[in-house]
């Protein structure tokens, strides 16, 4: 791999001049630009962009550190973040935790150690010792989904108690009174507001809370397909499922397809998130949508105007969006018009 050096040598300048056309290229005259860039793309010349941080304190590169690469919502916050990096000329590390705080911990290590310009957080497990860390560091970092907010810290974020309340609201306008709930991990905040939504919703319309008809799953498609079994052996058997991400909801469906039960007819279910697969399968889901890739390209937004002014007074941005709710034939609407329109 040729260093820096020898392009200066082949193209007959000096390294200082080859080290402008890499780190301030408006300071090179163009016929200075072309030639060193000609002679890198003959030479294969990659620039160490890590290595060209150490010296410049900044890499043009910022993180994006999620739970589950293998969730569409993940990945629709990743396209959004994405998006705006490629258009202000930022290159994105996408750092998938897995859940685990021990890994998401490793990663801000690395991240510290690779001078990294700025990070965004999706729900993050981070301790407060580790945001003290990142501060310590003058890092700048925006909070993705979270409605608990740190004073100090630019967050973006949906009220996922509102949502959930919308859901079971809807369901008991509808007629239903036994209403299951299946949630995500209940050691994730958006997890425990969504049970909270689903609570004040039955309260608020003088229902009683079964704990029986709550269970707990782990925000995928399979641990979904188990928890529609367990509801299946309850008796009276629940006449609509309140499920908390989409993911479990499709395996509840699936299950209760292959039990013989009828959806809507027999039971009613409705997800949240709203993602592409909710409108393809049969029936389609009812979910409640949050706007989550727009969400992302505010993320993307505040964190690189933080990025670019470290040296100026910024004030901290919480901006909060609304959750909707998307109504399909799966708690028994029919109307696809209204649904194609979004006329709800």
């Amino acid at each position: 791999m040729p260093n820096i050096r020898e392009v200066a040598q082949k193209a007959g300048v000096s390294v200082a001049t080859v080290s402008r056309v890499l780190n301030h290229p408006e300071r090179v005259s163009p016929n200075t630009k072309e030639l060193i860039e000609k002679v890198m793309k003959e030479m294969d010349f990659s620039p160490n962009v890590f290595a060209r941080s150490l010296n410049l304190k900044k890499s043009n590169t910022l993180a994006l550190i999620i739970p589950d690469i293998l969730n569409p919502q993940y990945m629709e916050i990743a396209r959004g973040v994405e998006r705006v990096a490629h258009e202000k000329g930022y290159n994105l590390l996408l750092c998938n935790t897995e859940k685990d705080l021990k890994k998401e911990q490793n990663y801000i290590r690395m991240l510290i150690e690779k001078k990294i310009d700025g990070i965004i957080l999706a729900f993050t497990l981070l301790q407060q010792e580790d945001f003290d860390e990142i501060q310590r560091r003058n890092i700048p970092l925006i909070l993705f989904g979270q409605n608990i907010l740190k004073k100090n810290i630019s967050s973006v974020y949906s009220d996922f108690k509102e949502g959930a309340f919308l859901a079971v609201n809807h369901l008991i306008q509808r007629g239903f009174r036994r209403i299951a709930y299946v949630c995500g991990e209940k050691d994730q905040l958006e997890n425990r507001d969504k049970t909270l939504g689903y609570v004040d919703a039955l309260l608020g319309s003088g229902l009683n809370i079964c704990e029986d008809l709550m269970i707990e799953g782990s925000d995928d498609i399979d641990s979904g397909y188990l928890a529609a079994l367990k509801l299946l052996k309850l008796n009276p058997l629940p006449d609509a499922v309140f499920v908390g991400n989409d993911l479990m909801a499709i395996g509840i469906i699936d299950a209760l397809k292959n039990e013989g039960k009828r959806i809507p007819e027999d039971i009613s279910v409705i997800g949240y998130d709203n993602i592409r697969m909710a409108s393809l399968i049969e029936p389609k889901l009812t979910s409640v949508s949050w706007p989550v890739y727009k969400m992302g390209l505010i993320s993307a937004r505040i964190l690189i105007d933080e990025v670019e002014k470290p040296d100026e007074e910024v004030e901290t941005q919480n901006i909060f969006l609304s959750p909707k709710l998307k109504i399909r034939k799966s708690c028994g609407h029919e109307n696809r018009v209204s649904e194609i329109f979004d006329l709800k």
